[in-house]
């Protein structure tokens, strides 16, 4: 009795062997800052695309009839191109043939010449115009650019807000750049005044001088294109000063990091715009934030639910192909349509989605509230 029960057993691992090597796996890069300044959105980005794999592979997807499990393969950038670069070499050294990321602008821009040279299909939120401009065929963006962040974001200021005059900081990244000029251009053609052009860098903490040249401009409004580590010591010292007038900005400060570093009781009266329709006005909006913080016990930040999406459009090329081929997959997507909880995914020819939602936020305590989708 003995002997067979130990057969029955050695028959059982030798099936769930031959199960496992029947299984394909299949790695998706991931990159983005999940450690140092950053990191907040770094990790949001990473546990929306975790989501949605644990989701994709509790479904059993078969590619030519076999089973598939997706695993993310996580990198930290941060935030850095140079490390997005060593980052990019390394995906592409072990073979790995999609990847989602990277969040930065400043990143993509080195790291998508090698990913491209590897013929790996890329999925990124980085928003400056350049990164699709770059004509690389197996990159997408899976957000708004900063054509449509920083220019929402000056109308937004123009016809909600009545702002007459702003003036613009932007931290020097490809990102900080990219949105502020983009606002900068809008604001004009929109009959506003920029009063004050200043500019600091993606690692300051003190801000006092170009505040105290923005008080002397007397500004309506201020814009800062950068992200939440700068952002909010800015809006903290921008009221130390005095400076009462709103704060503008892109994605980069739409996080609920930017009202805890502020530190400022009461109204912080800053307002963002961030790529995608407001979660809560939709179903899939809705059920995604459910899920996110069932997950993770917290809620989403800028970007989770657009990897979330990103992972998605992936599988669905995959699955749509019956095919690891990149080739294959870029035609699918670029050819075909996906609607996701941040909206639908339809490509023109740059690999820009056709249209992108863009949302404006404010905040409440530490909350980060929609208030309009424009």
């Amino acid at each position: 009795m003995k002997k067979i029960l130990f057969n029955m057993s050695a028959v059982a691992l030798a099936l769930t062997a031959v199960a496992a090597q029947a299984q394909e796996r299949i790695r998706i890069g991931f990159m983005s800052p999940i450690t140092g300044p950053q990191a907040a959105n770094g990790i949001d980005n990473r546990d929306g695309a975790q989501l949605a794999i644990k989701e994709l592979n509790a479904k059993g997807l078969k590619v030519g009839g076999k089973p598939v499990l997706f695993e993310l393969d996580i990198h930290d950038d941060v935030a850095d191109p140079k490390q997005g670069v060593q980052v990019a070499q390394t995906l592409a050294d072990k073979k790995v043939k999609f990847v989602l990321g990277p969040y930065n602008s400043g990143v993509t821009v080195p790291a998508a010449r090698v990913l491209n040279d590897s013929d790996v299909v890329v999925l990124t939120v980085a928003s400056n115009p350049k990164v699709t401009e770059l004509g690389y065929n197996n990159l997408f963006r899976i957000g708004a650019s900063d054509n449509q962040l920083g220019a929402k974001m000056a109308t937004y200021a123009a016809q909600d807000l009545k702002v007459k005059t702003v003036a613009v900081i932007d931290d020097r990244t490809a990102y900080g750049q990219g949105v502020a000029k983009e606002f900068t251009e809008q604001a004009k053609r929109l009959g506003l005044k920029v009063v004050a052009n200043e500019f600091t860098t993606d690692k300051a903490t003190d801000f006092s001088a170009i505040l105290t040249n923005v008080r002397a401009s007397k500004a309506d409004a201020v814009f800062f294109g950068g992200y939440s580590p700068q952002g909010g010591p800015m809006l903290r010292q921008m009221r130390s000063l005095g400076l009462t007038v709103p704060l503008l900005g892109g994605d980069g400060i739409c996080s609920s990091e930017t009202a805890s570093l502020a530190q400022v009781s009461g109204d912080l009266n800053t307002f963002c715009t961030q790529g995608g329709s407001m979660l809560d006005k939709s179903d899939k909006g809705q059920k995604f934030v459910e899920r996110y913080r069932a997950e993770y016990k917290r809620d989403p930040l800028t970007y989770a639910a657009a990897f979330y999406d990103g992972m998605y459009l992936l599988a669905g090329a995959i699955e749509a192909t019956q095919s690891l081929d990149a080739k294959k997959i870029v035609q699918a997507i670029a050819a075909g349509k996906y609607a996701g909880v941040t909206g639908e995914f339809a490509y023109d020819p740059k690999h820009d989605l056709k249209s992108s939602a863009v949302t404006v936020y404010t905040f409440k305590g530490k909350d980060v509230v929609p208030l309009k989708s424009l």
